[in-house]
């Protein structure tokens, strides 16, 4: 089992940047596909980026593509979510996740087997 907790959520105004971290306990980390999630309020949990057990291959929501960049550090046991030119339909609760099947429907929710409790991003107009 995996346990994760992210941090680097915050306030900023439209155009900044922000990096989350999602750092996850266990001697497993790199067994593990990882991704970001983020649920605006009001709206279905949605995909963000995903990233593979090595770090090799990533995958991006179209709305973040060019924007936001998912990296891993294994040795570290932690994920990283750069985002850069925020926007304020960015805001939303951003949540980490470990899937240990490797699934190839990283997109989907239901296939990620443990959560993190969430990271609050809120980007000012």
């Amino acid at each position: 089992q995996v346990q994760l907790v992210e941090s680097g959520g915050g306030l900023v105004q439209t155009g900044g940047s922000l990096r989350l971290s999602c750092a996850a306990s266990g001697p497993t980390f790199n067994s593990y596909t990882m991704g970001w999630f983020r649920q605006a309020p009001g709206k279905e949990r949605a995909f963000v980026a995903s990233i593979s057990r090595s770090g090799g291959t990533t995958n991006y929501a179209n709305s973040v593509k060019g924007r936001f960049t998912i990296s891993r550090d294994n040795a570290k046991n932690t994920m990283y979510l750069q985002m850069n030119s925020l926007k304020p339909e960015d805001t939303a609760d951003y949540y980490c996740a470990a899937d240990k099947g490797g699934s190839v429907w990283y997109m989907n929710p239901a296939v990620y087997d443990y959560w993190g409790q969430g990271t609050q991003v809120t980007v000012s107009s």
